[in-house]
């Protein structure tokens, strides 16, 4: 009896179908160094754009810019992690870091404000898009630290409309 063959790849397709904004769905390994969050901002701007989310752009770009830049301050790990999803007319941006949580609560307080204080400007953009921010031990495999922002399509549309908007 003969070895049947492998079935062959089907010809790559010549019809592109354009994404779309429910289809967003980037996760990205970075160094932690001081050139991930411009990196970060330029691969998110060309995602968002190509997912016809451009009105989106000015908020969402401030949120991985400042996610990004403190991930790579506060990982111990020679990487971080990024993940941008899409979904219910909300952009989410995730970033991991792998600072564990402290043990003594005077050094987790310490710890956690220090960390609030450099995402003061994350709170503000958040605000103003009428969305939400945080941060907590990761629940992942390796632990470390899970930061978000959550940007409404709507907020965040009219936070790029409105000029010299302020905190």
């Amino acid at each position: 009896m003969p070895m049947p063959l492998c079935p062959l790849a089907s010809p790559f397709p010549t019809d592109f179908t354009a994404p779309v904004p429910e289809t967003l769905s980037y996760s990205l390994t970075l160094p932690a160094a001081l050139a991930s969050p411009a990196l970060a901002r330029a691969t998110t701007r060309e995602a968002l754009t190509a997912h016809g989310l451009h009105d989106m752009l000015d908020p969402a770009l401030q949120a991985v810019g400042e996610l990004t830049a403190v991930a790579a301050q506060f990982t111990e790990s020679t990487d971080f992690y990024l993940s941008l999803r899409y979904r219910a007319d909300t952009l989410r941006v995730i970033a991991y870091d792998n600072h564990p949580r402290h043990t003594q609560s005077h050094l987790a307080t310490a710890c956690d404000t220090r960390r609030r204080a450099a995402l003061r400007v994350l709170a503000c953009v958040c605000r103003a898009c009428d969305g939400d921010w945080g941060f907590g031990e990761a629940r992942e495999p390796g632990g470390g630290t899970r930061m978000w922002a959550r940007l409404p399509r709507a907020g965040a549309t009219a936070y790029g409309r409105a000029a010299g908007r302020e905190c």
